[in-house]
């Protein structure tokens, strides 16, 4: 096994426990002529996957392109739990519709990333080994070896014990679940983020209960989200979704913050993003064109080459060089509006005083000719353009 694999491998990785015991089950794997067994598990508790699921799809896919089989647990059965990392409470449980839906959606959001080769991939899902009769013996027998103590160590549930709030007993299982995951898949490396290290580690200690050999534990840094603070999560509106447009994209990509460029270039492509941050800094690269780069890149991986140079093409001509978007969204208003409510309607200002602002600070043109009074009634003529600020435009339709 070249070297570079195993480093290419461990590439952006903040842990691998440990990389001596992957580099000898890529070397065992190669002598014997058969691909390791690479699990990664999501609980399908939301419909949408964004860039911060990508993150480990990404180097899932290093692996499928090193010939390994990737084993894409869909947690049915720990999804109705409810995985409490990172949790300030119990999560509410999801009905077994909801589960099935949200799997739907998941797998094929994922397979934009990961190679649907079947010799490469393997979709399993938990309730296949978790939710069967046989299983409360099993679960008893692991629980036997599993003392309290232990679970309490988990800095969710430590920081909750300390501030007095529940924590439910189920809670407490799910690690368990997801460690006998890997028994069941007959795990040779488990993939999960870095709030996932608890529960990965679980996983090698149920393996060595069944005398088998224990898998290494490989962690991802959490993409942090748009806002630049915390991280990628749909709940805080800082996402770009796997299912977004390639204008919505590559639009969202250049909102990225300087400062999470090399972030996102190292952890989103191919590309060396300490190496184009030295470029940025020594004046060598404009941090415009660097991100412009990303954008395309992330959009490219999404939604292919083409579509990617549309978006730059788009981006330049209306960013630099100040002209109309060749294909702006479209929004239904009526024929007769005045422009505060008109910003209201399509949705470029969330409240009447932001929208007075944005007109009396000049930051408005319909087709071309800028609105100075808020209040002043606009007869909206079919297919004007509708303009806020550097980046918003709708081309206006009048409803009938």
């Amino acid at each position: 096994m070249p070297k570079d694999s195993l480093e290419l491998l461990c590439r952006n990785a903040v842990d691998v426990i440990s990389k001596e015991e992957l580099g000898a089950r890529l070397l065992q794997a190669e002598k014997e002529k058969r691909p390791l067994r690479i699990k990664a598990g999501f609980d399908p508790s939301a419909p949408d996957i964004h860039l911060g699921h990508t993150v480990l799809l990404r180097k899932l896919r290093e692996f499928q392109d090193l010939g390994h089989k990737v084993i894409l647990i869909i947690g049915d059965s720990t999804a109705k739990i409810g995985d409490p990392t990172g949790q300030s409470k119990t999560r509410p449980v999801l009905t077994a519709e909801q589960v099935e839906a949200n799997s739907r959606t998941y797998q094929e959001q994922a397979f934009k990333v990961l190679d649907k080769d079947p010799a490469k991939v393997e979709v399993v899902y938990n309730s296949q080994w978790l939710d069967t009769p046989e299983m409360l013996k099993t679960f008893l027998s692991i629980a036997g070896c599993v003392t309290v103590d232990q679970l309490l160590t988990r800095e969710d549930f430590d920081k909750r014990r300390k501030a007095h709030k529940p924590i439910a007993l189920q809670e407490m299982f799910y690690p368990i679940m997801q460690g006998y995951d890997s028994v069941a898949v007959k795990a040779d490396v488990e993939l999960g983020g870095t709030d996932q290290l608890f529960n990965l580690l679980m996983g090698r200690e149920i393996q060595s209960l069944y005398k088998t050999k224990p898998q290494v534990v490989m962690t991802m840094p959490l993409l942090v989200g748009l806002d630049g603070t915390q991280k990628m999560s749909k709940s805080l509106g800082n996402t770009i979704a796997v299912n977004d447009s390639s204008k919505d994209v590559f639009g969202k990509a250049m909102s990225i913050p300087d400062e999470l460029m090399t972030m996102y270039f190292n952890l989103l492509t191919k590309e060396n993003g300490d190496e184009i941050q030295k470029q940025v800094v020594s004046g060598k690269l404009h941090p415009r064109d660097a991100k412009v780069k990303l954008a395309a890149l992330l959009t490219e991986s999404l939604h292919g080459k083409q579509a990617a140079e549309k978006e730059a093409a788009e981006f330049e001509k209306v960013f630099s060089n100040k002209e109309n978007p060749t294909d702006a969204e479209t929004a239904y208003v009526p024929v007769s509006i005045d422009g505060a409510t008109l910003l209201k309607e399509v949705k470029a200002a969330p409240s009447s005083s932001e929208a007075y602002r944005l007109i009396q600070q000049g930051a408005v043109t319909l087709d071309d000719v800028k609105l100075t009074d808020p209040k002043t009634l606009i007869r909206v003529k079919e297919g004007s353009l509708l303009k806020v600020g550097k980046k918003f435009f709708r081309k206006l339709l009048v409803k009938k």
